[in-house]
């Protein structure tokens, strides 16, 4: 076992997860945090008090790595926009190390998502990597030739935020877009369309679910397409297919070796995934759609924690 450790926080649009990481990417104590429509202050505060939680638990920790969901101009450490929290123009880095007393690290949440898959998880050994983590939202990470792609100033790989069709329905959050592939493709966009199908069809397992009064969620709707509602898998097996017309801007863009798909909404598995391949392999051009690899992420709902800690690790020196 390593004795030297880091905490790897990673925050997204409705709730954090956070650990202790040794330099082998083991967690040792994990910390966890839900939040609402929570203000400015209130998010700091509850980032501030899952770093004490985890020193708490393992005070000798040398550094903090935190994936946002924001754009990050990653050389400065300031959160530039973020559609899901207030976190716009926040000075992250200074801010967070100060009230933390450790050296701090920061990047958009997905590029931390994407380091850990390509350095220890599903991508590894690969060079050129697309990774989508779909959970509130849709983040999105590139690593091309084997460095994260953060763009000029750290705003690119907002892959989400691809319009994968023009005329479809409004972004979440504060994105003006419409017909963003978070907006058809997300656990977001996957409650929407399973409250439209319980109102349509009141005989499913959805429809008695909105009847007794249950919120229609996203993973509502992914658990009951798993235990076999056929109109809940029509709403999933939808999401997959214009997760796919995304992927396939991707794989058609890039070359990718590997597609590495993330986040809570993953927990559909190959309901999600099976679709989206297929449209890949329908529409996307050879030879990268023959040899791109589209995998479910290896380190799953904590892949994010785990590159906010690599973030550490390696920007600290101790990887």
């Amino acid at each position: 076992m390593s004795g030297r450790r880091v905490i790897g926080i990673d925050a997204g649009g409705t709730k954090l997860l956070g650990g202790v990481v040794d330099d082998n990417l083991e967690v040792h104590h994990r910390v966890h945090h839900l939040w609402g429509a929570a203000d400015r202050a209130a998010v700091l505060d509850a980032m501030v008090e899952s770093v004490e939680e985890a020193l708490a638990a393992a005070p000798e920790v040398e550094a903090v790595g935190f994936g946002i969901p924001s754009l990050v101009d990653h050389a400065r450490g300031v959160s530039l926009s973020s559609v899901h929290l207030p976190l716009d123009g926040v000075p992250f880095r200074e801010v967070m190390s100060e009230r933390v007393g450790l050296p701090v690290h920061v990047d958009n949440d997905a590029n931390a998502a994407v380091l850990a898959e390509q350095r220890y998880g599903a991508a590894r050994g690969a060079d050129d990597v697309v990774l989508l983590t779909l959970g509130t939202g849709i983040g999105g990470g590139l690593v091309l030739d084997g460095r994260v792609y953060r763009g000029s100033m750290g705003a690119g790989a907002e892959l989400g935020h691809m319009v994968v069709d023009v005329d479809g329905p409004d972004c979440f959050g504060s994105c003006p877009g419409r017909g963003c592939l978070e907006a058809v493709a997300s656990g977001s966009a996957i409650a929407r369309d399973g409250a439209q199908a319980a109102r349509a069809e009141p005989d499913s397992a959805l429809g008695r679910a909105l009847v007794r009064g249950e919120e229609v969620t996203g993973v509502l709707v992914t658990q009951a397409a798993r235990a076999g509602d056929a109109t809940a898998r029509a709403v999933v097996h939808r999401a997959g297919r214009l997760l796919g017309a995304g992927v396939t801007g991707l794989v058609n863009a890039f070359n990718p070796e590997v597609v590495v798909v993330g986040g809570g909404v993953m927990e559909a598995g190959e309901l999600l995934l099976e679709p989206a391949r297929e449209v890949v392999a329908e529409r996307a051009l050879r030879p990268s759609r023959d040899l791109v690899r589209i995998v479910p992420a290896g380190f799953g709902v904590e892949a994010g924690m785990l590159g906010a800690a690599a973030l550490a690790l390696e920007e600290g020196g101790v990887a």
